[in-house]
């Protein structure tokens, strides 16, 4: 049992490793979904194609996902503390360096470093919350935990747009770049791996049980371990089908999409893509805490999963919507959107516990390698549907991208059917 000091200074460094590294969370999600509400901005800054304006948005996913893994290793090896702090000083300089940029070829590179710098936030998030909250309480701390990151793609909704109105998007991107030195410096000095660095019991020892024994060997055994794992991989494809379509399409298309196909002006459709984050940030949350209380996993999955399939079905056929439907439609979507965020449980269930970030990290690279395919290759299939027309972009223009949309979406349905139930526990 725990002192009175003791269980103040657990409670202290827990939430405080939350919040440090969760807003650090907040930037990389902003980072994400930035791109939508000022494609128009990019495109005449650098004077773009719609396939160059995918390409430039996607910089970031191509590095978040090859980071995925090395991440995971990262943080089950070094610790979250030194990563993210390392992260944070990489964001911040690809940030400043994107909003100062005079070329695409600069504003490229400065992409490329955000997404190296914040792709090790949300694994590092993970791996502290499986040390810092008990096993049965994961899935709840990791809905909160997307609850929090999503405060930065609501930020780069509406209140991006609405911020435009005032300063440049180049000063807004050097702003948010200081915010990650800042937060850095604060995980370098605050931030604990686990208990034990403060003298404290684990969660598991708290609880009356063994702690979860140390993996042996290097680190490159670990992660055969995971690789070899056949349920490891089904999370991957959720994640590629689900996630990758969300942060595809809200990230960068959805604005587009909505202008030229119901002819909505940029406030209004950041309006939507602003609800359907707001959805998927509460989703998330309510979702995760679902699966604990229930003590399973893929029925929450699958019911959340063919609900968002079924609003892709609505947006490829162009349904036209009253506006009251149309904020409902995205305000469900994002509700149902975060089904897949239980294959992080999943993956870390079926896998050693000292393993958790590399599990992790190896389901993730789904999403992101969803995005980083998807947002270019929409681009370009947008473009090819409208080569030699000069009439504006329509609804047929964009049903060529939101084919591929749909077809990854059924992919992430399908690939849950794979997902091992874990019934919210170690498989040991």
């Amino acid at each position: 049992m725990l002192n009175t000091h003791q269980s103040a200074q657990l409670v202290r460094l827990r939430w405080t490793a939350f919040v440090i590294v969760g807003l650090a969370y907040v930037l990389s999600f902003f980072h994400r979904f930035a791109p939508a509400a000022i494609s128009s901005d990019l495109q005449l800054a650098f004077n773009t194609t719609g396939a160059s304006l995918g390409g430039l948005a996607a910089t970031y996913f191509y590095v978040y996902t090859v980071m995925q893994i090395p991440t995971g290793i990262l943080a089950d090896t070094l610790g979250p503390r030194r990563v993210v702090a390392i992260g944070g000083v990489i964001a911040g300089v690809g940030s400043i360096m994107f909003g100062m940029a005079d070329t695409l070829a600069i504003a490229s590179v400065g992409r490329l470093l955000v997404g190296l710098g914040v792709s090790v936030a949300f694994i590092c998030m993970l791996k502290l919350n499986a040390v810092w909250f008990h096993d049965r309480h994961f899935g709840t701390a990791t809905g909160a935990t997307i609850l929090l990151g999503n405060l930065g793609s609501v930020l780069a909704a509406a209140p991006l747009a609405w911020a435009l109105g005032f300063v440049s998007w180049r000063t807004v991107f050097v702003a948010v770049g200081i915010a990650s030195l800042v937060l850095a410096a604060l995980a370098w000095w605050y931030v604990r791996n686990h208990p034990g660095e403060a003298g404290l019991p684990s969660l598991r020892e708290l609880d009356g049980k063994e702690s979860h024994p140390a993996h042996q060997g290097h680190w490159y055994d670990g992660l055969l371990v995971v690789m070899k794992n056949r349920a490891t991989w089904p999370g991957l494809w959720v994640n590629m089908g689900i996630a990758g379509t969300l942060f595809a399409f809200g990230g960068l298309w959805a604005v587009p999409f909505l202008r030229d196909v119901y002819g909505m002006d940029r406030a209004v459709a950041t309006d939507h893509t602003t609800l359907l984050l707001v959805g998927f940030a509460v989703g998330a949350f309510f979702i995760g805490t679902l699966s604990d209380r229930l003590g399973r996993r893929k029925p929450v999955m699958f019911v959340g999963a063919l609900l968002y399939c079924l609003c892709w079905v609505i947006l490829w056929a162009g349904m036209q919507m009253s506006s009251a439907l149309s904020h409902l439609l995205f305000l469900v979507m994002g509700l149902s959107a975060p089904s897949f965020t239980l294959s992080w449980a999943c993956a870390k269930e079926v896998n050693p516990p000292a393993l958790s970030g590399m599990a992790t990290s190896v389901v993730n690279v789904g999403a992101f390698l969803g995005t980083a395919i998807l947002q270019p290759l929409v681009g370009w299939a947008i473009d090819r549907a409208h080569a030699g027309s000069n009439a504006p972009l329509g609804l047929a223009d964009y049903q060529a991208g939101m084919s591929l949309m749909l077809g990854f979406a059924l992919i992430g349905l399908l690939a849950i059917l794979f997902v091992r139930e874990t019934y919210c526990r170690y498989a040991d």
